[in-house]
């Protein structure tokens, strides 16, 4: 096992495509896609080595669940990976979360990978 990932995205069946990817590659995965403040939640509660947040639905909802973690002590140094998303979403979101890395989804593995070497 890799380690493990929070994922967020507000649609339920795109979340799960998403993270049985990621489950193929070796990593356990848990996902949220209705409740920003439950994510945080079970985040501050069970830290993951990162989390990641789709900006392609919901965007604002992303970014503020990230920006309520990088509040909190318990998560501020929590690695938080940005996938996808237009331009204005992404710029919105580089301004509230700076500290976060913003990817494509093709890019998505290669962060994983660093994440990886890190753990």
């Amino acid at each position: 096992m890799k380690g493990s990932l929070f994922l967020i995205h507000w649609h339920e069946a795109e979340a799960e495509a998403h993270a049985e990817m990621l489950r193929r590659t070796d990593w356990q995965v848990e996902i949220e896609c209705e409740d920003g403040a439950r994510a945080a939640k079970k985040i501050k509660n069970k830290p993951p080595n990162a989390v990641i947040i789709y900006l392609t639905r919901l965007a604002s909802h992303g970014r503020h669940t990230a920006t309520h973690l990088r509040e909190s002590a318990s998560t501020r140094e929590l690695p938080i990976i940005f996938v996808g998303g237009n331009p204005e979403a992404v710029q919105q979101s580089r301004t509230k979360v700076p500290d976060g890395v913003f990817i494509s989804e093709e890019e998505l593995r290669q962060a994983l990978v660093n994440i990886a070497k890190q753990t």
